[in-house]
């Protein structure tokens, strides 16, 4: 294998409910990098309402860096407020232009603050982190990179420390517009049908493994969140809602087409219309199958994976919701695992269409107002105050 297409000839999994077989990860080559992206001080836009602008932002750097080396290249997580990715030595150059490109248009189109660095995973070893990768397929064509090792985290704490992410810190001088085709957010919010859309991180720290979590979970959903069940999904056709304009049309049209105003709301207004046709009509138009594409887009969300830690979007009833809430409390208070959750009465969708024609699209999905970004400060809080040795374990 070579080490420019680790993640390219990797092999992929299917069944979500081994995502916790850990011999099945395989070490990134030492001479990798994490690029790691993340909004300064996300908590105040989400109190602002900002909080679609926050996640289009966090979805545009994955669009950059994609579309600027290739998907099949790059594991990526995202996490709301910003996303991880991991990119060869061959490539960390083009990938790090693309993403000054964001920081930059992030700064000066959505006024947010975006954080970068370029971080070696031989220095995140030499921490004590690791980052080590499965590849599991939503359809084919379409994966996420399940991600272990603390490696992840360890690259977190060092972007939030600027003296430490200073010699990593992706620069800005002359960084070109960076390359955002396919990047859009034209559904509404995804209603919660329950009452709860939970946005969840948990994280075992040692003492049990995670398929024992995802048990636990199970028995307090009534079905297993790891099995691939029509109460997982969030995307299909009965939730979604499109209307026209899009609301996020704005969004797209400042991050895609900055200074080109009209010809973006001209071009964004006039695929929402061929849409709003083939979706009412159910007719094919160009590359577009209305017929194909709803299957393939509830089965094409990252509403399930892992990113260090178990990140879930799930949409609970109340009943089911205290007793997940009573699960992981039980769970921390006796030193087994760490969590955060955020509630919201929606999600929130931002997409990623590479191409409509061959069934390349990825959809990223996060609770409104706040999601992930706000479990994650919940998160990092209870594992402050947890026993040293329960801390950081894969």
């Amino acid at each position: 294998m070579s080490a420019n297409e680790f993640y390219s000839e990797l092999p992929s999994f299917s069944d979500f409910s081994t995502v916790g077989d850990l011999a099945d990860y395989r070490p990134v080559p030492d001479d990798w990098y994490v690029l790691a992206a993340d909004i300064v001080r996300s908590s105040d836009a989400v109190a602002q309402g900002r909080y679609k602008e926050v996640n289009m932002v966090g979805a545009a750097v994955i669009a950059a860096v994609l579309n600027r080396i290739g998907s099949d290249r790059v594991p990526f997580v995202f996490g709301g407020d910003g996303a991880m990715l991991v990119v060869s030595e061959h490539d960390v150059e083009a990938a790090s232009d693309a993403l000054a490109g964001v920081v930059g248009l992030a700064r000066q189109v959505m006024e947010l603050e975006l954080r970068a660095a370029a971080i070696p995973v031989a220095h995140l070893r030499d921490l004590g982190g690791d980052v080590r990768v499965r590849k599991y397929q939503l359809s084919p064509g379409n994966h996420l990179a399940m991600i272990l090792g603390d490696g992840l985290a360890v690259a977190d704490n060092i972007l939030k420390d600027p003296e430490k992410a200073r010699p990593f810190e992706i620069s800005l001088p002359d960084a070109a517009l960076p390359p955002l085709d396919g990047l859009s957010c034209r559904w509404e919010p995804l209603p919660s049908r329950n009452g709860h859309i939970v946005s969840l991180i948990v994280k075992p720290t040692g003492r049990i493994p995670m398929q024992d979590v995802l048990r636990g979970l199970a028995d307090k959903l009534g079905y297993d969140p790891s099995r691939d069940d029509s109460r997982m999904r969030l995307a299909d056709k009965t939730r979604l809602r499109f209307r026209f304009p899009p609301t996020g049309t704005r969004h797209e049209v400042r991050l895609g087409s900055p200074g080109k105003d009209f010809r973006g709301w001209a071009k964004a207004l006039l695929e929402a219309m061929v849409f709003v046709i083939s979706y009412h009509t159910g007719w094919r138009i160009g590359p577009f199958d209305p017929k194909r594409y709803f299957p393939e887009l509830g089965l094409n969300t990252d509403h399930r994976k892992v990113g260090d830690s178990l990140q879930l979007v799930l949409d609970l009833t109340p009943e089911q919701f205290a007793g997940v809430e009573d699960y992981l409390k039980a769970g921390y208070a006796t030193g087994d695992l760490v969590f955060g959750l955020h509630v919201s009465t929606s999600a929130l969708m931002t997409c990623f269409v590479e191409d409509i024609g061959k069934s390349r699209h990825i959809h990223f999905v996060d609770g409104a107002d706040g999601g992930f970004s706000l479990a994650a400060a919940e998160f990092k809080k209870r594992q402050a105050n947890m026993v040293p040795k329960a801390v950081g374990q894969a």
